[in-house]
């Protein structure tokens, strides 16, 4: 199954690439080339500019790709994704934006490591963020995978592979050229666009059926193999409601450990615009999220589970194929290189904040005692950066194929995991201390990660990533619903094992985090 014309794809793909490219461009001639500038775009943008960025970052070809497909394959079950990942961000407003902001520089790490020893806090703070981006990575990859197969016809396996290459290049070319300030740019003119598109094809879908949602629904329910039931819970996880209560707690705690989501909120002024930067997001991503309810049951009715299914690309083919149908060439070739350019933004900003931590984190404040002059850490960043980019490529080759919103679920589940205890005990509780911060950090990293190894996402299903092989021995889908209580557990049992308390240290960081003094200056110690 091939949809449109290849040609034209490739041309709306370009005109895209090339727009955005120049925008990286221009703005990286115009800016600094400090520290400041590469990792945080020299705190420039306000909060509506840096709220429009993040939900540029967050509604991922997950969101678009793999949440339309899975509505229209497994009906409500499907929708339980946007809500989670909505859900979430009430998380992230309300706990961790504005006394993040407050009290860190450039990451996750400064504020992990503020009250507390600075080596081994940062080296599992890195390690975790390095982790998180390489799983949300994979689903990017799948994605460009299997978007550009659907769109050029290309069903052969090495072939997808050098278009998945070609957008990590592309990827790693938008971090060294513009840094923080080309990409969050980008970010800004991708989520307007994204957003847009999808609201246009939901307007389309629903004058259709008199806008009303019942009448889509029932069309949903008698176009379904399925049935009625596609409007009912657990079509997909009847058979493992665990599987689906992990899940749930993935997708809900995960966002707030997000590395390359929290470090957007460094990029404005101060800790007032990144509560208003919050608040612009949950407006659109709620919107988007709403309009991803339409496009699934739109693309049941319109284009058919057994249709997608078999198309290149599988479940991730569904949007596409539901503009295909309802706007022809032109509006497939519209909507495909939107969420081309959505894979490309979001690509970038997780390479970016990949490579900051381990500049900052590990190179300058580890390994050179945090004497390392900022261009050097720059120059470390950018080298980073091509690492990153190359490791992705591998790594996305491998997941080709996959549901893309189910893979970022377990990016996830490692974020809630390993970052979320210790972000949440480090600024709202005054004894935690270097050993329970470290203790969380790993023991939830290394139990999701575990947990997915021998899970039956990676063997023993002609559906996981390596299905000639099973070595599975976990029954769970996802593995927060051990994984993340054992972070928060370990985060708790490592505090009260040491007698480590830094009450003056302890005292400036709740001042900080709660009123804003002095987080203009954002020193760390």
């Amino acid at each position: 199954m091939q949809m449109g014309n290849p040609l034209l794809n490739m041309a709306i793909f370009g005109i895209f690439v090339l727009f955005t490219l120049f925008i990286v461009i221009r703005v990286a001639t115009r800016g600094s080339k400090s520290a400041s500038d590469f990792y945080a775009g020299g705190r420039s943008f306000d909060g509506r500019q840096n709220g429009i960025a993040i939900a540029g970052d967050y509604l991922s070809a997950a969101s678009f790709l793999g949440i339309a497909g899975a509505v229209a394959v497994y009906g409500y079950d499907g929708l339980l994704y946007s809500i989670g990942f909505l859900v979430a961000w009430l998380v992230a407003l309300l706990l961790v934006a504005e006394p993040l902001r407050n009290t860190g520089k450039y990451t996750m790490a400064d504020v992990l490591s503020f009250r507390m020893q600075q080596r081994p806090v940062r080296t599992a703070a890195a390690t975790s963020t390095l982790a998180v981006s390489f799983f949300y990575l994979l689903a990017q990859m799948a994605g460009a995978g299997g978007l550009v197969a659907l769109l050029l016809g290309i069903t052969d396996k090495t072939q997808q592979g050098l278009v998945i290459a070609l957008v990590g290049v592309l990827m790693i070319t938008y971090v060294l050229v513009g840094g923080m300030k080309g990409t969050t740019w980008v970010q800004i003119i991708k989520a307007v666009l994204l957003i847009l598109g999808a609201g246009f094809i939901t307007v389309m879908v629903m004058w259709n059926f008199g806008f009303n949602l019942s009448n889509l629904l029932g069309a949903a329910s008698q176009a379904s193999p399925d049935g009625v039931k596609v409007l009912e819970p657990m079509l997909q996880y009847g058979k493992d409601p665990l599987s689906f209560v992990s899940l749930s707690i993935a997708l809900i705690f995960g966002a707030a450990g997000l590395p390359h989501v929290l470090m957007r909120f460094y990029t404005v002024p101060t800790a007032k615009e990144a509560r208003r930067s919050v608040s612009w997001a949950i407006g659109l991503i709620g919107a988007f999220y709403l309009f991803t309810l339409i496009l699934g049951y739109g693309a049941a009715v319109f284009v058919g589970k057994d249709a997608i299914l078999g198309a290149p690309g599988g479940v991730n083919s569904a949007a596409p194929a539901l503009a295909y149908h309802l706007g022809g060439e032109i509006l497939l070739g519209v909507i495909a290189g939107v969420a081309f350019a959505t894979i490309l933004a979001v690509v970038a900003g997780l390479t970016i904040t990949a490579a900051a931590s381990f500049a900052h984190d590990i190179y300058n404040s580890v390994l050179k005692n945090g004497e390392a002059t900022p261009e050097k850490e720059v120059q470390v960043a950018r080298t980073t950066a091509i690492v990153i980019g190359v490791i992705s490529i591998i790594g996305g080759i491998a997941a080709n194929g996959q549901n893309v919103a189910f893979l970022v679920s377990l990016a996830f589940a490692v974020a809630a995991s390993a970052n979320l205890p210790s972000i949440l005990y480090s600024l709202y509780w005054k004894r935690f201390n270097t050993r329970g911060s470290v203790w969380s950090i790993y023991g939830g990293l290394i139990s999701a990660v575990g947990l997915i190894a021998f899970s039956p996402v990676v063997s023993g299903l002609k559906t996981s990533m390596f299905p000639a092989v099973n070595f599975a021995w976990f029954p769970l889908t996802n593995p927060a619903l051990i994984s993340v209580p054992l972070g928060f557990f370990l985060g708790w049992l490592g505090t009260v094992t040491s007698k480590e308390f830094d009450a003056a240290k302890q005292a400036e960081m709740e001042v900080r985090s709660m009123t804003g003094a002095g987080a203009e200056k954002a020193v760390t110690h």
